[in-house]
């Protein structure tokens, strides 16, 4: 059952690659491939070496993250299980609803003896933490920007929201127990989302709370910052607080569509926002296409580098 699985989730992932490849090249060609290909050789080794470094910068400072959210959990992990832990379970980002990158628990549970359940609650507070750096750097984005993206400020406070109930036990409990009364289905899904929502309450202290944001907010804008760098590149500049906006809101985006690493939705928002900032649509294309690979994709290849040996260290202990 498991050999079945790992062939669906790997299959999976090479379906959405190629889906994700064939959509590109025919909006490449519909735009001009001459052309989108001219903007993509504009960008040199070294500040190709650098988006990299940007984007390596983001992985990292939310790898820190997870360190404390184990450490306030008390599992017992050390600074390189938990590097290993996070950034293997990159290489499981295309899977349905991310929901691969759980391997992550799995690998918590086999090195120490820790039942899941203990350790569900750090799936939650990661994505939670994720939303609530992007919706802050988000909203001060758009304050300070002209982009006028619609929607732009109701999806960060959403985002940061929905962030503040998940890392609230009570009131993320209660969220819980309303959505069973109106729905009354999983009900085991249910139980066990309410037995995680009681352990969250050692995230909302103040000492894990404001480093966990910092840290995911100097991720995310290291990424917003490459974007920008890049587009500078292009010959297609446009002011740091406008090229954070696009690409934050860009990812949120790819997010609602509940596509794998928002395959599909993200790339649609971003190159129909970079049109409407009057930029090429063969420029918007290739600024797409490359930060795209420097960042998701990047992270996917990171992750499938780490991904065995934190299996293999998971099978040793076991």
């Amino acid at each position: 059952m498991n050999n079945k699985r790992r062939a669906i989730q790997k299959w999976g992932g090479l379906v959405i690659l190629a889906g994700f490849v064939l959509g590109f090249a025919a909006l490449a060609i519909l735009s001009g491939w001459e052309e989108t290909l001219a903007q993509i050789k504009k960008l040199s080794a070294w500040q190709l070496g650098l988006m990299l470094l940007l984007s390596l910068s983001n992985y990292l400072a939310r790898a820190v993250r997870w360190h404390l959210y184990t450490g306030a959990l008390e599992l017992g992990t050390s600074f390189l299980q938990d590097m290993r832990h996070y950034l293997g379970g990159f290489a499981m980002t295309v899977t349905p609803g991310r929901v691969g990158e759980l391997i992550r628990l799995r690998w918590i549970a086999r090195e120490t003896g820790h039942k899941l359940a203990d350790t569900a609650p750090l799936a939650l507070v990661d994505r939670a933490a994720d939303l609530m750096s992007v919706g802050f750097l988000l909203a001060g984005s758009l304050a300070f920007s002209a982009t006028g993206i619609s929607g732009g400020i109701p999806v960060a406070v959403g985002a940061v929201a929905m962030a503040i109930v998940a890392t609230r036990p009570t009131l993320f409990q209660w969220v819980i127990t309303r959505g069973w009364k109106v729905f009354g289905i999983f009900p085991r899904l249910f139980a066990r989302t309410r037995r995680a929502a009681r352990q969250l309450h050692v995230f909302s202290k103040g000492r894990v709370l404001l480093p966990a944001i910092i840290l995911g907010a100097i991720g995310w804008f290291a990424e917003g910052a490459a974007f920008y760098l890049l587009l500078i590149w292009m010959e297609a500049p446009l002011p740091l607080s406008t090229a954070i906006a696009i690409f934050l809101f860009s990812m949120l985006s790819g997010g609602v569509t509940g596509m794998p690493g928002g395959i599909g939705g993200a790339e649609a928002a971003m190159v129909g926002l970079l049109a409407l900032q009057g930029l090429p649509l063969e420029t918007a294309i290739a600024a797409t296409l490359i930060i795209r690979a420097t960042t998701l994709w990047f992270a996917i290849l990171i992750g499938i580098g780490v991904f065995p040996f934190a299996e293999r260290n998971a099978r040793q202990v076991t």
